[in-house]
């Protein structure tokens, strides 16, 4: 399967496929649920009113901070919030992930379907590098 081409940690049993490929939104949208816009610091898409427009991991935290979200400690659930994992390469981000009420992790892959994975490794490698920064925010 592609998927499995591209992120080789990925196996069969530890993900699912929730939703047809969509240009309609991005992983930076969908972590933190929103499926109507693509979120990119790049001129002509939204980013929040705020937030420093470029493609540094300091960046994204300004931009979910600006929606009500703070540094969380660690990756694992915490009742009464919701929570995003940050992965970038050296310092510019590349991708974000929502963790689910299940403790399983939501993730739209650029252009690509939805999918949830059972953790966030799932995803480590040269495409997205590594989980590097996770946020919270209160439910």
């Amino acid at each position: 399967m592609a998927l499995e081409a591209t992120f080789p940690n990925l196996k069969p049993s530890s993900y699912a496929v929730t939703s047809d490929q969509t240009e309609d939104y991005n992983c930076i949208a969908w972590a933190v649920s929103d499926d109507q816009r693509w979120w990119d610091p790049q001129p002509g898409y939204y980013w929040p009113p705020g937030a420093t427009r470029n493609s540094s991991v300091g960046s994204l935290i300004e931009a979910y901070k600006a929606i009500g979200f703070e540094p969380a400690k660690h990756d694992q659930p915490e009742d009464g919030y919701e929570k995003v994992a940050i992965y970038a390469i050296q310092s510019s981000y590349t991708h974000a992930a929502r963790l689910l009420p299940s403790g399983k992790w939501a993730s739209k892959l650029g252009g690509l379907e939805d999918i949830e994975h059972d953790t966030l490794d799932g995803l480590n490698g040269t495409e997205y590098g590594v989980p590097v920064y996770f946020m919270r925010k209160q439910k």
